[in-house]
């Protein structure tokens, strides 16, 4: 129930935040915003699933659905490539949800590590000082709060973006956000008890190493600013 809750906030806010930022208008406008919108929502829910229930079954030895972050972004960023290649769309279309992401992901966070021991988020064992003791006697790494920390840093970044570099940030706000996120989730991943796939790596950070050359790729190119179409 408290995930739940927090779930709720996360979007509520997220919502909000964009609805504030952009006045409504996000991403597409007309017949293409519905399409945009449902590639975008498949990906989302469909890459939380699939690769949090693998990670669950490689690290547990049963089935276990759950929901990622990182797979959702994973799966939603194929979606919507796919959807502009289909369509000739150029140029970002990300940058307008950079800050709802950010601060979504932040309190999103915060029920994961309110949530405890069943949400199967928690760090390996740790003897510092701020180890927390989720429900099985062991103290662990909150890195649930690391990553709200990170995120929570980097919303407060893309509104500072927004104001001062606004053209940068509509070209290229989307890709320094990927990489950001994927940079940080890749360090906090090593302090989780995740089975690993290969090369020492769990399945999360081969994805986030995947979508790290994304967004380097895509930084290097000369993006063109991408305006709303009436």
């Amino acid at each position: 129930m408290v995930h739940l809750l927090f779930d709720l906030l996360a979007y509520a806010t997220s919502f909000l935040v964009a609805f504030w930022l952009f006045k409504g208008k996000i991403a597409l406008s007309g017949e293409d915003k519905w399409g945009y919108y449902t590639y975008a929502v498949v990906g989302f829910v469909v890459g939380a699933i699939i690769f949090s229930t693998i990670n669950n079954y490689l690290s547990l030895h049963k089935l276990s659905f759950g929901k990622s972050v990182i797979g959702a972004l994973f799966g939603a960023i194929l979606a919507i490539e796919i959807f502009k290649k289909r369509y000739g769309i150029k140029g970002s279309t990300g940058a307008y949800f950079v800050p709802s992401l950010a601060i979504g992901i932040a309190i999103g966070r915060i029920g994961c590590f309110l949530t405890g021991i069943s949400d199967f988020t928690y760090g390996v064992p740790t003897n510092l000082p701020w180890g927390v003791d989720f429900g099985d006697g062991i103290l662990r790494h909150p890195v649930q709060l690391y990553e709200s920390f990170a995120m929570f840093a980097f919303f407060l970044f893309s509104l500072w973006l927004l104001k001062y570099k606004r053209a940068f940030f509509m070209q290229k706000g989307f890709y320094i956000f990927t990489f950001y996120y994927e940079f940080q989730r890749f360090l906090w991943e090593f302090l989780k008890p995740y089975a690993k796939v290969a090369f020492g790596l769990n399945i999360f950070q081969i994805l986030a190493i995947l979508l790290m050359v994304y967004a380097t790729v895509y930084l290097k190119l000369k993006a063109g600013s991408f305006k709303l179409r009436a």
